[in-house]
């Protein structure tokens, strides 16, 4: 007989054969909870990216697993971030290419068409393509122990979900995050938008408000300028993405305003109210405005999953930021460990990946690996990206390093102009006097793919002269990494050298 569902879960809208099919995949309505043998290995709860990953990796290496969730296989990445997101930006992208194509000699006649409803469902199709991989049928066939309900814990041993006790060993806590509602006067009166429910619309907003100018802020208001809203974004801070190099922030802002977004940074008085439409007044640089929209998505932080747990019935402590854990990502509970985004400040699906790779490790193995010795890129995929590894400038700052500083800017680098993607950069920050990367950001139209040889140089302790002389096929855009470990080079031909090496060679004509 199937257990109960909880009532965490709602049906997908809207009602089409392709969320019918996710559905099937991450939230089997038939689907009946197993019926526990004995004590398990590990009991993880969540199965969003550090659940899952969890999950596979310890059934892969023979142990014995039960992996809960309340809600949808497959957590946010799958179906109400990065998947769902990432679809609607490439659309987007496409039409802004053809609205740029006159630049590259094709001429287009009219205006590009944008069929929203039809970007809409190719999202879910995609997301629905994929979702076999996340699927609580293929968990099940890995072994695993998969169990639709909410989780509790009940003493030290056990974990409660829908009335069935389950006996473990360790256990792992990987509820992930939600998006938070921020104390905005009004906001509570009007049908807002967050991640969880902006990928369900079938119409495009005429009039599209964005709260929060993070990376989610920052890539939707641009991608729905791009597919045609009237965007305006509002942030309280005095720019956009205020974590990101200060230079790069600027190339996105002016990126962004060009694609037609309104930017209200520096906004203070917020208030939101119904009034033809939605009504949202803020005051900014002292004058005060009423910008009216249709849809108002507010995208200012997240907020962990711990409520309904039990925690305190074992001791976990948690606070605002989430769960507290060490840096073997063990709990103040000495046998439960946690994972991702309910207790990480590195909110991103990599950075869960491969927490849940440590926690696989200390848990079964009794090992000692360690979060701090992850080298964690990031990446905003607006056009142009913004990536990034390393210490923050602030951070820099903070710690007192002292630094120097490389810079290639893409007008310099062949494809880059070929490609018509000059706007840009690389920026290396080394230990001063060294070689040793301390950070580095790209601003490229494909900068999250370009940092990844930077963080490899980094995680295996690899300097600017490493990548100097490593070839790179011509031509690339990623020939300007190659060209900051040749200005680096460059430096160590210091006036003492260059007269050695000029006696030499005059000496050996």
């Amino acid at each position: 007989m199937a257990h109960n569902m909880t009532a965490q879960f709602s049906p997908l809208i809207p009602d089409d054969e392709f969320n019918r099919q996710l559905e099937a995949n991450v939230r089997p309505s038939a689907w009946q909870n197993p019926k526990p043998t004995g004590r398990y290995n590990l009991v993880v709860i969540g199965a969003g990216t550090a659940g899952l990953v969890t999950a596979a990796g310890a059934a892969g290496l023979g142990a014995k697993v039960a992996l809960i969730e309340r809600n949808m296989i497959g957590g946010d990445c799958l179906n109400v971030g990065c998947v769902p997101s990432k679809a609607i930006i490439a659309a987007a992208r496409s039409a802004s290419g053809v609205r740029k194509s006159a630049d590259y000699g094709i001429r287009i006649p009219q205006e590009p068409q944008v069929d929203f409803a039809a970007a809409m469902q190719r999202m879910r199709r995609l997301r629905a393509q994929i979702s076999p991989n996340d699927s609580a049928e293929r968990f099940r066939n890995l072994g695993v122990d998969v169990f639709l309900g909410q989780a509790r814990f009940v003493d030290s041993n056990t974990v409660d979900v829908n009335g069935t006790s389950l006996k473990f060993k360790r256990a792992v806590i990987a509820t992930g995050a939600r998006a938070a509602a921020p104390p905005i006067p009004g906001l509570d009166s009007v049908d807002y938008l967050t991640n969880e429910t902006l990928f369900s619309l079938t119409e495009l907003p005429p009039r599209l408000g964005v709260i929060g100018a993070g990376p989610i802020g920052c890539e939707m208001a641009q991608a729905f300028a791009q597919l045609g809203s009237r965007v305006t974004l509002f942030e309280s801070t005095r720019g956009i993405l205020p974590r990101e190099d200060p230079e790069a922030a600027e190339f996105l802002k002016r990126s962004m305003q060009h694609d037609g977004v309104e930017i209200l940074c520096g906004g203070t008085d917020l208030k939101v109210r119904n009034e033809n439409g939605i009504c949202v007044s803020v005051t900014v640089d002292g004058v005060g405005r009423n910008v009216h929209v249709d849809r108002l998505l507010v995208a200012v932080g997240r907020t962990p999953n711990v409520e309904g747990l039990g925690l305190e019935t074992v001791g976990v402590d948690c606070h605002s930021k989430g769960i507290t854990v060490n840096d073997r990502m063990q709990t103040t509970h000495p046998r439960i460990f946690a994972a991702g985004d309910v207790c990480s400040p590195f909110q991103f699906t990599h950075a869960a990946d491969f927490m849940a790779r440590i926690v696989i490790q200390n848990t079964l193995f009794m090992g000692r690996a360690r979060s701090s010795s992850l080298v964690i890129p990031w990446c905003t995929y607006t056009s142009p990206e913004i990536a990034h590894v390393g210490l923050t400038g602030q951070q820099i700052k903070e710690q007192n390093i002292a630094t120097d500083t490389y810079v290639q800017k893409f007008h310099e680098v062949d494809r880059a102009i070929l490609d018509g993607e000059e706007d840009g950069f690389v920026k290396v920050h080394v230990r001063k006097g060294t070689d040793r990367i301390v950070a580095a950001t790209i601003v490229a139209a494909h900068a999250g793919d370009l940092i990844s040889e930077i963080t490899l140089a980094m995680t295996h302790g690899l300097g600017l002269r490493k990548l100097g002389s490593t070839i790179h096929p011509y031509p690339t855009q990623a020939d300007a990494i190659r060209r900051l470990g040749d200005q680096f080079n460059r430096t160590r031909l210091t006036p003492w050298v260059k007269s050695l090496f000029q006696r030499w060679l005059a000496w050996t004509r």
